[in-house]
């Protein structure tokens, strides 16, 4: 039965196109959902993105959208990294502050140092290559804006899309398709939450899904880190309140 608080929610869902929103349109499926693009929801035109919310009564903006892949762009066009993943993010949060909105921020578990693992929501941040600074400098602006939740997320593509894998680094993998289950469960959260899963070899993880993947010596991988597994004991809390059994954490 759905609850009222529910049925009164209205989200806008930045990142059409990407791959996890191809399961969050099922999973938000109870809500009346908005899904943009570059196309009809600029990160870098303002105007046109007050536009589009005006009238719509929005209560919850999910910002997925972003650069991410491939990772060495961050490293080759800054400029990119920087508009899409900073100077977006901030006219989003002024966009929110604007209408009340709350704001669901996507940002990423290499915002820790990824050394030690077991990271915290409170553990010391040290991003470790440039897409990982560009989704901090995201969470600056995110976190003026008080209404909002912010999750650090260690999620990767279902299926597993790589034909190689990184053996003799530690993470807490959990695949797109099941964060998005669990969406729905977190739209009233703020703050800071992890958001991954249990922590093991990358290798190991892939490997359980795709039998024959190859691997690669994490000692060949410039710039990885070699642990940058979460505490997630946050996240299960809520879950466990929530009555939702996830049977992956």
């Amino acid at each position: 039965m759905e609850k009222s608080s529910d049925i009164k929610k209205i989200i806008l869902v930045t990142g059409k196109n990407s791959r996890f929103c191809f399961f969050l349109k099922k999973d938000l499926k109870k809500f009346k959902t908005y899904f943009t693009s570059k196309n009809n929801f600029n990160l870098l035109n303002f105007n046109q993105m007050k536009k589009f919310i005006k009238n719509k009564k929005i209560t919850h903006l999910i910002h997925v959208a972003g650069l991410s892949r491939p990772m060495d762009l961050h490293e080759k066009d800054i400029n990119l990294s920087i508009d899409l993943n900073v100077i977006g993010t901030a006219n989003i949060v002024k966009l929110c502050n604007l209408f009340k909105i709350k704001l669901v921020y996507f940002s990423t578990n290499y915002v820790y140092p990824g050394k030690t693992g077991n990271y915290k929501e409170t553990s010391k941040l040290l991003p470790f290559n440039n897409y990982a600074w560009s989704k901090l400098g995201g969470e600056t602006s995110v976190h003026l804006y008080k209404n909002s939740l912010i999750l650090r997320l260690c999620m990767t593509d279902f299926p597993f899309t790589h034909k190689k894998a990184i053996k003799g680094a530690k993470t807490s993998f959990i695949f797109n398709k099941d964060v998005s289950k669990i969406m729905p469960f977190l739209l009233d959260e703020s703050g800071i939450l992890n958001i991954g899963g249990k922590k093991r070899d990358i290798y190991e993880f892939a490997k359980k899904f795709k039998k024959k993947i190859k691997f690669i010596e994490y000692k060949k991988i410039k710039n990885f880190p070699r642990d940058s597994s979460l505490n997630i004991q946050k996240l299960k809390n809520i879950l466990k309140k929530k009555t939702f059994n996830f049977k992956n954490i």
